[in-house]
């Protein structure tokens, strides 16, 4: 059989190792339109823009083992179509054959659109290798920079920059930063952090446009106001990139929709990682984290050579801002109650998610042990009452 992977990411790596592992002898090709080999995504906006990692330490798997597994590993060669009748894939070096295709093609970021001023010189996007490289340059002590958007990348990059010695404001059109993501009680956790380590937010804040001829001067507010800007970040979300699933004419619903067990519309192709949707809980889901692209590709993988298993999300994430650091286990989605804990030392408390009395959920801010107890109970699928959390002198009773 030979199978083709298009996307050299993380879930493109963890599929082709899988694969091997489970026994596939076949032919194996990944391909992938940046230069680099599949690469950790996550310390981009974190210590590899900070400096603190370097490019050998993000790979994930050197030149020879790529070599010893016989995988056929292309980098920087870009797909164009997908002719799902013939089963090949174009790209712009030749043509593939296959008898079974997986996309794990990721997601791109967002911009604000041209004419909002979206393409001037000195504003970035926070996404890939090229992306954090042309940044780091400009990322000076004493300049200014503007991040549009209060989500997890945002942040990041807010507090990477603040670390270098940069004035940073972030501004925010929701009422609060991570509003999508967390309770408010996370969001007022993190930003307190921000603003103890000189970072000014902006909420409920608009934006008008971006001043400047060639090169961003300024973001000009919908109250009128201008915020002096050398730089500007932009943290306004990802999509899906689907336009080769669109081309194989495949089923789309947030991203290239897959039923439970990664398999799409058309019986050969399969779908994995933060293009991919799924069934989940009598909706659909796609979950945009490293711990989904690696737990579904594995699953595909394991089904693209006959077996028959759902994909079950085992939902964990992680953020590194400042000294903090931000963990968190299950889908916060349709909470319904939130209990605060909290820690010792500045900048350290757990908020806990229930729906319907379940627990489903926790973040927890310097709290490790919080963590990783929230984590089995939400695992072993136990609830204690909140008002247990909340007065535990110790948590591990709660097991």
């Amino acid at each position: 059989m030979r199978i083709v992977i298009l996307g050299a990411g993380q879930a493109a790596a963890s599929m082709a190792a899988r694969l091997r592992a489970k026994g596939h002898d076949g032919p194996l090709t990944v391909i992938g339109d940046e230069p680099a080999a599949p690469y950790q995504r996550p310390p981009l906006s974190k210590a590899y823009l900070l400096g603190d990692m370097a490019l050998d330490r993000l790979t994930l798997r050197g030149p020879e083992w790529w070599q010893d597994q016989k995988i056929d590993l292309r980098t920087g060669e870009a797909a164009v179509s997908i002719d799902a009748k013939a089963r090949t894939v174009t790209t712009d070096r030749g043509e593939y054959p296959y008898d079974a295709l997986a996309l794990t093609l990721g997601a791109a970021p967002r911009r604000l659109p041209a004419a909002m001023g979206g393409d001037l010189a000195g504003t970035h996007v926070i996404r890939d290798l090229a992306d954090i490289d042309a940044l780091s340059l400009e990322l000076t002590a004493g300049r200014n920079l503007v991040v549009i958007g209060g989500g997890y990348i945002g942040l990041e990059a807010a507090a990477v920059a603040r670390k270098l010695g940069l004035n940073v404001t972030l501004v925010e059109a929701a009422p609060r930063i991570l509003g999508r993501v967390a309770a408010a009680e996370t969001s007022q956790l993190v930003t307190a952090l921000h603003r103890a380590n000189g970072v000014t937010i902006l909420e409920n804040t608009g934006i008008s446009h971006l001043d400047g001829t060639d090169h961003v001067t300024g973001v000009a507010l919908n109250d009128g106001q201008v915020l002096p800007a050398d730089l500007v970040i932009m943290g306004i979300g990802v999509l899906p990139r689907i336009a080769l699933a669109e081309t194989a004419g495949l089923v789309l619903d947030n991203g290239i929709a897959t039923d439970a067990t990664g398999r799409t519309s058309d019986p050969a192709i399969w779908a994995a990682g933060d293009c991919a949707s799924f069934p989940h809980q009598g909706g659909r889901l796609r979950l945009e984290s490293v711990g989904g692209a690696i737990d579904m590709a594995e699953c595909v993988a394991d089904n693209m050579l006959g077996q028959s298993r759902d994909y079950a999300p085992k939902a964990w994430f992680w953020s590194d801002q400042f000294d903090a650091k931000l963990q968190i286990a299950g889908l916060n989605a349709g909470h319904d109650h939130v209990v605060m804990r909290r820690g010792q030392g500045d900048h350290c408390a757990s908020v806990w998610y229930f729906r319907a009395g379940q627990l489903i959920a926790v973040d927890a801010l310097n709290d490790a042990r919080a963590y990783m107890i929230g984590k089995r109970l939400i695992e072993a699928g136990r609830s204690p009452a909140p008002e247990d959390i909340v007065n535990a002198t110790d948590l591990k009773a709660l097991m």
